[in-house]
């Protein structure tokens, strides 16, 4: 089991009191664990920093423009692979049932397919099974690792940790074909409003998919990290 995983899914949680508390833990669990190429780790300070020092409204505000109104930066895994098509209900049901065979039961709120959620599961697994499993959303990562490093934003550090732990071939092709879809502006609320009018929209800690922070809080600290 790594608390590796579990640090990565609080950096990508929605910024609370709570994990801004934890940053020098989280940092410290990635140090210690040496699954993560040590480089990378050091440059995942400045966001520790950043989620650590800076107002939280403000961190809460840069979360919601990026992973909640940004469609091509969603969190939720499936989304990028499926869409809202039939084939990504079944395949968060496939999702849930592999949860439930290892003892992870989600809330109501929670969606298996979202990257905290997933990650939060995969702490729980041995570290070769975490990274293969990491690795069936290769390609998913490494578009969002380049899309956030267009935008110059902290978070893309996150998904260098990411892909680097991936222990599968690459997919070029695959990631090629996620970046040709068209990266949505958070600024543009026209077209923002039409690519949300389908769909209820809510933002912030209670949002649908997102872990409650208290409970990753705690068990972070059960972990000893």
């Amino acid at each position: 089991m790594a608390n590796t995983y579990r640090a990565l899914a609080i950096l990508l949680s929605y910024p609370t009191a709570e994990t801004s508390a934890l940053m020098p833990a989280v940092l410290e669990t990635l140090a210690e664990e040496k699954i993560a190429p040590r480089k990378l780790v050091r440059e995942l300070t400045p966001l520790a920093f950043e989620l650590s020092r800076d107002d939280l409204y403000e961190a809460q505000a840069r979360y919601v423009d990026l992973f909640d109104r940004t469609r091509s930066l969603s969190l939720q895994l499936y989304e990028h692979v499926h869409g809202e098509s039939r084939d990504r209900g079944q395949a968060m049901v496939e999702l849930l049932k592999l949860y439930s065979a290892h003892g992870l039961e989600l809330t109501a709120k929670e969606l298996p397919d979202h990257l905290p959620v997933f990650l939060e599961f995969l702490s729980t697994q041995p570290p070769a099974e975490a990274a293969a499993l990491l690795g069936q959303a290769a390609h998913v990562l490494e578009a969002l690792r380049e899309r956030l490093t267009k935008r110059e934003s902290l978070y893309a550090r996150v998904f260098d940790v990411l892909v680097a732990i991936v222990e599968s071939d690459r997919n070029p092709e695959a990631v090629k074909a996620l970046l040709q879809e068209p990266d949505d502006d958070p600024d543009d609320l026209e077209a923002l409003d039409k690519a949300w009018a389908e769909e209820q929209v809510t933002f912030g800690p209670d949002q649908v998919g997102c872990p409650k922070a208290e409970a990753m809080v705690a068990r972070m600290k059960e972990s000893a990290v």
